[in-house]
This record gives C-alpha cells, sequence and structure tokens, in this order.
C-alpha cells in the first residue's frame, strides 16, 4: 500500500479527481466529512445510547456520544503526531501533493467519530441480543431462504458493519450516504471482510467483520480505490487502511482509561485501588507535588486521565512508526497497544473493569432488560418483514409499516434486504426509544 493512494480525497460519484493542493485550505476535504458525520441524526442518537452503564441518568457516566467526541479527540491528536512524523519520513507527500500534518489528524478524528454510529441500543449487548435472535430465537427460521453469508450477517450482527452501511447507503435524494471521502471511508474499516469465513487466521483484521452483504459492492470500490491489499482469492477480505489502527488505538485508550474512570465516580470501584492502577501508567511523567496538592476524588482522578491518555498516545505513535512498513505490506498483525509497553498496565486496568463495572449488578440488570427489548421489537418486525416478502400482510402489519421512517423499505424481491433493514432501523433507535417502542407494542399507550 502507498500513502499517495491511501489518502484519496475521493467521494462517491465523483468523476473528476481530488486532488489535495487543489483543496480549500478553508474548508478541506476531511473535515468536511467531520461535519458531516456530526450533523447527522445517526449520530445525534448517540446522547441516548449505552456506553458502559445502560439508561444511565448519572451526568458524569458516558454516553455513545460522549465516548466518540473523546476518542475523536484523541484520534485527531494520534492522526496528527503520526502525520507529522511520516511527512518527515516521506517528504514527497508534502512538496508534491501537498498533504499537511492536521490531514491526518482530520482523517482519524471523522473515522473515530463515526466508529460507534452503527451501534444498536443497549451497547454491546445491543449486538449480541440481535445476533441471538436470529442464531436461536424465531429470527432461525429465517435461515433457510438466505445464503450462508447473509444468514451470518444477521448471526453476527456486527456494528461496524452496520456502521458501515449508515455511512455509505444510497437512498433517494442521498446517494452514497454521507459521501465521505474514501480516506475516511477507509481509516473507519476496522474489519476489512465479510462474515465469512468467520476468524480464518488470528491476524486483527480477521476478528469480526466489517460490511454486510448488501454493501459488498461498495466496500469493494473504497478498498480498490486506496489500494488495500486483497487478503484472499475465494472471499472479500483486505488488508485495513493504516489509519485504521490509530482509530482503533484512540478507541483502546477511551474505553481502556475513561469506562474504568466512570467506574470510580460510581462508586464501583474503590479510588485508592483505581489511583494506584492510573499510577503506574503514569509514573514517567507524574508531577507529585501538583498531584498531591489535589484536594477532590475527581481532580485526581482527572489529572491522572489526562497524564494516563497523553502518555498512550505518545506510545501508540511510536509503535506505529516502528512498524509502518510492517503495517503497509498488511503484515502487522495486532492492535497497536497490543504490543506496547504499558500492555501489562492496560490489562490489569481492563481486568478490574471487567469484573466491577461490566459485571456489575446493575449493568447486568440493565442489559437483561435490554435483551427483552430488542428480542420484542425483532419478533414484531422481524415477522413483518417475512410477510412483506411473501405479500401476506394482515392489517396489523399495515399498521406497523406506518410505524417505520420512509427510508426503510420492505419490498417482496428479498427477504434478507428487508431482514437488514429492519435491523438497520432497530439499531438506530436510542435507548429510550426502543423502549418507548417495546411499551407501545405491549399495549401501552401511555
Amino acid at each position: 500500500m502507498n500513502w499517495d493512494q491511501l489518502l484519496s480525497l475521493k467521494r462517491f460519484g465523483d468523476t473528476n479527481k481530488r486532488l489535495r493542493k487543489e483543496q480549500n485550505e478553508a474548508r478541506l476535504g476531511f473535515e468536511v466529512d467531520y461535519d458531516r458525520i456530526i450533523f447527522s441524526s445517526e449520530f445525534r442518537s448517540l446522547q441516548d445510547k449505552t456506553q458502559v452503564v445502560p439508561l444511565s441518568k448519572t451526568d458524569f457516566v458516558h454516553t455513545r456520544l460522549t465516548h466518540s467526541l473523546e476518542v475523536s479527540v484523541v484520534g485527531r491528536s494520534l492522526g496528527r503526531k503520526v502525520g507529522q512524523l511520516l511527512l518527515k519520513k516521506h517528504p514527497h507527500l508534502e512538496t508534491i501533493h501537498g498533504y499537511k500534518m492536521n490531514d491526518f489528524g482530520a482523517i482519524v478524528a471523522a473515522a473515530a467519530l463515526a466508529h460507534d454510529i452503527g451501534n444498536p441500543p443497549f451497547g454491546h449487548s445491543g449486538e449480541k441480543a440481535i445476533g441471538a435472535y436470529f442464531k436461536n430465537g424465531d429470527g432461525a427460521t429465517f435461515k433457510s431462504y438466505l445464503t450462508d453469508k447473509e444468514y451470518q450477517d444477521l448471526c453476527d450482527f456486527e456494528g461496524n458493519a452496520n456502521g458501515f452501511k449508515i455511512l455509505t447507503e444510497s437512498r433517494t435524494g442521498r446517494n452514497g450516504g454521507l459521501r465521505l471521502s474514501y480516506a475516511t471511508l477507509g481509516a473507519f474499516m476496522k474489519y476489512p471482510k465479510e462474515s465469512l469465513p468467520k476468524k480464518p487466521t488470528s491476524h486483527i483484521v480477521d476478528k469480526k467483520y466489517g460490511f454486510f452483504q448488501s454493501e459488498k459492492v461498495m466496500f469493494q470500490e473504497v478498498a480498490n480505490e486506496l489500494g488495500l491489499i486483497s487478503r484472499s482469492k475465494e472471499h472479500i477480505s483486505y488488508n485495513r487502511h493504516p489509519l485504521a489502527y490509530l482509530v482503533e488505538a484512540a478507541d483502546d485508550i477511551c474505553y481502556t482509561i475513561i469506562d474504568f474512570e466512570d467506574g470510580i465516580n460510581l462508586g464501583l470501584i474503590e479510588e485508592e485501588y483505581a489511583l494506584e492502577y492510573l499510577i503506574n501508567l503514569v509514573r514517567e511523567t507524574i508531577n507529585t507535588n501538583k498531584y498531591n496538592d489535589l484536594k477532590s476524588k475527581e481532580d485526581r482522578v482527572s489529572y491522572l486521565r489526562a497524564l494516563a491518555i497523553g502518555n498512550l498516545i505518545e506510545e501508540a505513535a511510536d509503535v506505529f512508526m516502528k512498524n509502518e512498513d510492517l503495517i503497509l505490506s498488511g503484515k502487522f498483525e495486532s492492535a497497536l497497544l497490543d504490543v506496547c509497553k504499558y500492555k501489562a498496565q492496560i490489562e490489569d486496568i481492563i481486568s478490574i473493569s471487567i469484573k466491577n463495572v461490566y459485571q456489575s449488578k446493575n449493568v447486568i440488570d440493565k442489559e437483561i432488560a435490554g435483551y427483552e427489548i430488542l428480542n420484542q421489537l425483532l419478533t414484531t418486525f422481524g415477522k413483518l418483514a417475512f410477510n412483506c416478502f411473501n405479500n401476506k400482510l394482515s392489517n396489523y402489519d399495515k399498521l406497523l409499516l406506518n410505524t417505520l421512517p420512509e427510508t426503510i423499505k420492505l419490498g417482496d424481491d428479498s427477504l434478507y434486504d428487508n431482514l437488514i433493514s429492519i435491523c438497520l432501523f432497530i439499531s438506530k433507535l436510542s435507548d429510550t426509544n426502543a423502549m418507548l417502542l417495546y411499551k407501545k407494542l405491549k399495549g401501552s399507550i401511555a
């Protein structure tokens, strides 16, 4: 892979090549990507979607929206840091093509902003609930109507693939979805493969999948434009865009440190115990006198969090540059933080978060409720999708059709398309709206 191609400003439908040196510096194409994402309705719905603690009304606990904004900020810093180093190493990118350090930050920031845009209500348990409906629930009856890959898309419903659909899906008046630059879409594509074969290797790109069968043509167009390396002759699978490693690192940094901070602020992790873990990440940079002057728990945690994020940004950038050649050749097989010098400290923090936060009674109880809510929505609208496919709509089905937004189209051509559309509709619901729709289906009109 080469950076000239990887930094493509092309958008869906372009007939002329977009050159960096011809860009308006006051409104750069990569920065337009950020604007389009942040003003989208799908992004706004993240303000009422679970990050760690479902349905939390506590003002200092993160939602998907605040998490995404923070990941974007970290990603921008990380992208700029790496961009600065890359331009020194490959000066022709600036002297000939006109790329700047901030371009890298803008691409990573936009992709990071969108990284959770496809996640359904109730966090990762929402993904699992959708998959369970098709794998073990009523949705299993649809298997015989689908190809193996179509069925796998549903059984392992993946927020990353759903996010790619949201960003790129054409509909009336909006061809190409948000029409982001292909460089930003490439950085967003964390797992550039289809759902089958499942985990064919231990390479990081094979951990999950990144697009539904309904978007495979668009996915391949982006991959080909960027010059991503194909990994298989039998299946659609590519090596990552290098900047996807930075988006992943920004996400890893934020959920490691900030989910831990949420646990402390919620009282799920004891302060003294927690601060000891954070200090292990910042021993080389902490100002002991300044730290000792801080009187409140929130200020102490905030100070250590800021230092920890700064240290991990520097470390991730260092690992990236040391392995740039391997990354460009597709031979770098792990996440950046998995091979950094803070790996042991990160694993310690995550293990405490899993035990005290992710598996806390409050979180588990609300995830159980999320499972029930999503299963009911899928059962109801899954039947609607099937009846539309069979042209056997009941009066109740016709009422349900009127509850769907105009952007969701159900027909009799493809059951798969109907089911993916229903999953898209449900995935876009906020936690609160999913609960309200559930109650409506149960007969509550209050």
